[in-house]
């Protein structure tokens, strides 16, 4: 019984991780490019380590917390305008193409040795280099805080201070992209979705929505990307394709074209893996699968439940079907 009762706990701990809420974050960024635009963006990963970076180096070099945001914004409009004028233009396949290139490209160039100085290189940058900034604004005293049955830290890499901003981010994000989309701004996104050339028709520059989109999705990613890199540090790796893919699975679970569908579905997403890996623990003997094997078993069943979400129930938790008639 003690057994299940931390597979629960894990799984709880795990919903409320600063890094989900930065998951969380980056996939609210990539549900306003392709759940509510259409864009199909295979790249948010890259939108999240160049903010990474830009808020890290920027800290490093001695900017304050609030100035090194500011540089972290500034990377994903960057980013998104750069991504956004030569392939905006381009539908469907050829647009995941370029925004997947485009994001190995950002994470070959921060791994590149010639940069050592500057990123790190493939070692990337340790988090106390650049976390002390956001540490020190905690008006929380020291010591620990026990909130239902968690305990953590008031302050620290993975304390109560960054667990609340993050995640309060998240809910104002939310609400943000909900106000934007009831706005005469988002109908116009919608319709862009789901007939571009009836929108060019009426007169609206289909190109000019599309690029503030993909730059407010972007900055999102960016700050989904300092606030991932916050407990840790920057590693490249760790934001390479794989973290695109990820996304794109807690986007597609909660459901696209939704508000909190990609707020739930990152929060089940981690909750679901950390399940599977408890369960199997529990039930199979370490000479049939040892810990290691058991946490490559529980991607794969991610893995395998996302083809299961997509096969039989495409729009997700929260989606309705008729927001997936996508041309794209």
């Amino acid at each position: 019984m003690d057994m299940w009762l931390k597979v629960i706990y894990d799984m709880s701990a795990n919903m409320i991780l600063p890094t989900t809420a930065a998951f969380a974050i980056a996939a609210i960024g990539l549900n306003v490019h392709f759940g509510f635009t259409g864009l199909l963006n295979m790249g948010q990963a890259g939108f999240m380590l160049i903010g990474a970076y830009g808020f890290a180096i920027s800290t490093i070099a001695g900017f304050p917390f609030w100035a090194a945001t500011l540089v972290t914004i500034g990377c994903g409009v960057f980013f998104a305008v750069l991504l956004g004028i030569p392939t905006l233009k381009l539908r469907g396949d050829y647009l995941a193409i370029v925004t997947i290139a485009a994001a190995e490209i950002v994470r070959m160039v921060g791994r590149a040795s010639v940069l050592n100085d500057i990123t790190g290189g493939s070692n990337g940058l340790a988090g106390e280099r650049f976390r002390n900034t956001f540490a020190v604004l905690s008006p929380m005293p020291d010591g620990q805080t026990t909130i239902l049955w968690f305990t953590f830290d008031n302050t620290g890499v993975n304390g109560w201070f960054i667990r609340i901003v993050a995640w309060s981010l998240v809910v104002i994000f939310a609400v943000l992209v909900w106000l934007l989309m009831r706005s005469p701004w988002g109908r116009v996104i919608k319709g862009i979705r789901e007939d571009e050339d009836a929108v060019r028709s009426l007169g609206k520059n289909v190109f000019a929505f599309k690029m503030q989109s993909l730059i407010i999705g972007g900055v999102l990613g960016a700050i989904g990307g300092m606030f991932y890199v916050l407990p840790t540090s920057v590693q490249p790796d760790a934001l390479g394709r794989n973290m695109t893919f990820l996304i794109w699975t807690a986007m597609l679970l909660g459901g696209a074209a939704t508000i909190w569908g990609p707020v739930l579905g990152s929060a089940l997403f981690f909750a679901l893996r950390i399940f599977i890996q408890g369960t199997v623990d529990i039930l199979v003997p370490d000479a049939i699968l040892n810990t290691q094997q058991t946490e490559q078993f529980s991607w794969i069943m991610v893995g395998v439940a996302l083809m299961l979400l997509v096969i039989f129930r495409p729009q997700g938790i929260l989606g309705d079907k008729k927001e997936l008639n996508f041309n794209v």
